[in-house]
């Protein structure tokens, strides 16, 4: 009788373990940020895009197929960061610190889609990615020194 009671009460804590991650997870899920990213995510058509607020939102700085050595009245404006660009060879977007593709960079990759809140990312250099982007291009994976989220 003792083993029986033993299996059960180790069982039933298995099970609250098992349980307690599952609950948690699914909180964080409904409060995952990105519902206005989320809504302005469409088909890949080869662009990457910035935003001067947090998921997605604000004004749309730049919106572009190609690379961009200087953001104009754009630079260092950047909260939020799509990419919406083609798998395969260059497919990540690195954000540079500085124009003509200089200082620490960041990488978005194709599978990320987005960055919602850049102030939770570093660049390469070590500085916030938030409000620092003076740059892009379409690079390959291999030259990406730190991925943005």
């Amino acid at each position: 009788m003792r083993k029986f009671t033993v299996t059960a009460a180790v069982l039933g804590l298995a099970a609250l373990g098992l349980a307690v991650p599952a609950t948690a997870a699914q909180a964080s899920e409904s409060t995952v940020a990105g519902p206005v990213c989320d809504s302005k995510w469409g088909p890949r058509n080869g662009y990457m895009y910035a935003w001067e607020n947090l998921d997605c939102s604000g004004a749309l700085l730049i919106s572009t197929a190609g690379n961009s050595s200087w953001w104009g009245g754009a630079q260092d404006r950047a909260t939020s960061v799509m990419n919406r660009g083609y798998t395969g060879g260059l497919d990540h977007v690195a954000f540079y610190e500085h124009a003509s593709f200089g200082g620490g960079h960041g990488c978005l990759a194709p599978g990320e889609l987005y960055a919602d809140n850049l102030t939770d990312n570093r660049l390469t250099s070590g500085v916030s990615a938030n409000d620092t982007i003076s740059s892009h291009k379409w690079v390959a994976s291999s030259a990406c020194g730190a991925l943005l989220t």
